[in-house]
């Protein structure tokens, strides 16, 4: 069966939590309604013989062991100063 696939990434090193936009995974399973193998004219008993609706999303989250993009643009270094001599 079809299903939705929703990770989450959490920056070890600042904490924040980002959720990334849901994936469609879709199966090959011609009983199931949202696959791409499932025939067009199933005919007027799809709805007895084939899966109405999709499997309980998968979700995990990912451990990221880094500072988030937005912290590591805070703490980033600022860039060189044009027309210093030193």
């Amino acid at each position: 069966m079809c299903r939705l696939r929703q990770v989450v990434e959490i920056y070890a090193l600042c904490g924040h939590r980002y959720a990334l936009p849901d994936e469609t995974i879709r199966c090959e399973d011609r009983f199931c309604k949202f696959s791409v193998t499932h025939p067009g004219n199933c005919g007027p008993d799809c709805r007895k013989t084939c899966w109405q609706y999709r499997q309980f999303p998968e979700q995990y989250d990912r451990t990221i062991q880094r500072l988030c993009p937005n912290c590591q643009q805070d703490q980033a270094p600022p860039g060189p100063k044009y027309g210093v001599v030193s």
